[in-house]
């Protein structure tokens, strides 16, 4: 326990378990709302972040792991692995799409599919479907989670819907969809398939808060009720302007590369953010985003304390916690005040993690 700091419940009195937790991006956002909560993880290397940022943490297989190893939680998340979803990995989900309807399927008619899970090439096809699995371990043990968040690159869209009809037969009210990262403050484009579920009131998807990125429109145009969009510089504090140019080759050229200017969101942050090179940054200054400056793109604290190996791609493979924060919100049926959200993101993670005052409204 770090001095100032309130100590860590244990697991029997977490409010929220968060599967495939990875470095933090829930639980980041989980904390700046005063939620407490403990992470399920397999990855050293992302325990090991998440151990010098005093997150509660359960290192491990999801799939060792069940409800009622954490009886009074009431909020369930989760962002299963994607490599097998994503543009960007070989798809061996995307082919399997319709394999793994019928699983979800069977699971919802009480059938164990694990055995059939662990024949699949790729194991990280099946992890998508360790969320459900606790949601109707957890029903079936009378305490059903009230409310539930899980998120996935857009690919896994159809898996959520799915996952819709399950939990509106078993009472919850659900709503999915796609959210663009920087219609939420997020200095970043990023597409996140979300689904929200909540057992005692209506479940809906954020409000977006900023305005979309379009390529060659104006930060000043478009909706506005709604804030401009947030920039690169903007977001990590540069007064200079910087040019970033992309590691990846657009139109199937890779020698076309992308460009982005320091007055414009980021390209999505991945596990290559790192190869990003920066141009007109300052003479003797890196070409390169440090491991810091990439987290400030994914909104966490400037001095959130990444450890371990690979951290750039801890950085990419985490939920951005300002888009978290206001997905869990929505999921407790509550929005954030966005001035004070701009303010919780500057602080340090000392200065927030316990909880910001002001943070959450009523819809009403």
């Amino acid at each position: 326990m770090t001095d100032g700091q309130a100590p860590s419940p244990t697991s029997a009195q977490v409010e929220m378990v968060d599967l495939f937790a990875g470095p933090g991006g829930l639980d980041v956002a989980a904390h700046w709302l005063g939620v407490s909560v403990t992470g399920v993880e397999v990855d050293g290397d992302a325990c090991a972040t998440r151990k010098s940022a005093g997150l509660l943490t359960k290192q491990g297989d999801v799939r060792h792991s069940k409800p009622i190893d954490y009886p009074e939680a009431r909020i369930l998340t989760g962002g299963p692995p994607c490599q097998t979803y994503t543009v960007a990995g070989k798809g061996e989900g995307r082919g399997l799409l319709a394999q793994v309807f019928n699983f979800v399927v069977a699971m919802a008619g009480g059938a164990d599919v694990s055995e059939e899970l662990a024949e699949l090439e790729d194991e990280r096809t099946g992890l998508v479907l360790e969320p459900l699995r606790w949601v109707i371990d957890a029903a079936e043990r009378g305490a059903p989670y009230e409310s539930i968040v899980l998120e996935q690159v857009p690919a896994v869209l159809p898996v959520w819907q799915l996952f819709e009809m399950v939990l509106l037969a078993r009472g919850y009210s659900v709503d999915c969809g796609i959210l663009h990262t920087e219609e939420f403050g997020v200095p970043q484009t990023r597409r996140r398939a979300i689904l929200i579920a909540r057992l005692n009131g209506e479940a809906w998807l954020p409000r977006p808060t900023h305005r979309r990125y379009y390529r060659g429109k104006a930060r000043g145009e478009g909706d506005q009720r709604l804030r401009p969009w947030k920039t690169m510089g903007e977001a990590l504090g540069w007064s200079e302007a910087f040019t970033v140019v992309s590691n990846y080759g657009t139109g199937g050229d890779p020698k076309a590369r992308g460009e982005r200017l320091s007055t414009q969101p980021a390209f999505t942050v991945t596990g290559k953010v790192s190869r990003n090179r920066l141009v007109g940054r300052g003479k003797g200054l890196p070409e390169r985003f440090t491991d810091h400056e990439a987290g400030r793109l994914q909104t966490f604290p400037h001095d959130y304390p990444w450890s371990g190996r690979g951290i750039a791609q801890q950085i990419g493979n985490a939920i951005p916690p300002r888009l978290a924060a206001h997905v869990l919100a929505a999921a407790l049926g509550k929005e954030l005040d966005v001035a004070v959200l701009d303010k919780c993101v500057k602080r340090s993670w000392k200065e927030t993690r316990n909880g910001v005052e002001g943070l959450v409204k009523n819809p009403d």
